[in-house]
């Protein structure tokens, strides 16, 4: 009886205290969205330096490529900071590699050429690529890309823009399976592998 009278005082403070926890109120989370009463504003792409699409193709276990293309042309429109429609045109003619994966044999000129190559791009035949946006939800925009003549829907994520007295920065990424596009090229060693994936980095600015 005497543990009884010393463990419902016990009980009652347990349950009081059990209680007050649950009464407290739920912490509210906050979702950043764009500015609705903001006016839309239309963007030419620069095409100097400043505006380049970053390239990455993986040989599986042996080395990777990165490089650039610049844009041929383009236009953005953006409201209160979000991505509202797009139309970019990549110059495939100025592929350039960046990374050092080179020798003697294998030269910076000699992957140019072969990217340029029917194997690859078939630039002489198909000279830009390009990318229209069809629908933006938050942060990802759905879009046409087309290269070598073939079309397909992909996603570009992780957009990110600022504007700044009539000037755009834009960002997003975007990767693709090179072979629904018909640049089927492989390697003829079995133990060299070329990804299927390519992926793109997006970076652009724009004026009004």
């Amino acid at each position: 009886m005497k543990n009884l009278k010393t463990l419902f005082p016990a009980l009652i403070c347990a349950l009081a205290l059990f209680a007050s926890c649950n009464n407290k109120p739920k912490e509210e989370t906050t979702t950043v969205t764009a500015d609705s009463t903001a006016a839309e504003a239309s963007y030419a792409v620069n095409t100097d330096n400043s505006s380049f699409v970053l390239w990455k193709g993986v040989m599986l276990g042996v080395k990777e490529h990165v490089g650039k293309v610049s844009f041929k042309e383009g236009s953005v429109t953006v409201k209160g900071g979000q991505l509202v429609s797009g139309n970019f045109t990549f110059d495939l003619g100025t592929i350039a590699p960046l990374d050092t994966n080179y020798n003697e044999k294998s030269t910076k000129e000699k992957l140019i050429g072969h990217l340029s190559s029917a194997d690859f791009f078939d630039v002489a035949n198909f000279p830009t690529a390009s990318f229209v946006v069809k629908a933006v939800n938050g942060n990802s925009a759905t879009g046409t890309l087309t290269i070598r003549g073939k079309s397909n829907e992909e996603t570009l994520n992780n957009i990110v823009i600022s504007e700044t007295d009539g000037t755009l920065k834009a960002s997003g990424q975007l990767k693709f399976d090179r072979k629904k596009y018909d640049v089927k090229f492989d390697m003829p060693m079995k133990d060299m592998v070329i990804s299927n994936d390519i992926e793109l980095s997006i970076e652009l600015t724009g004026k009004e």
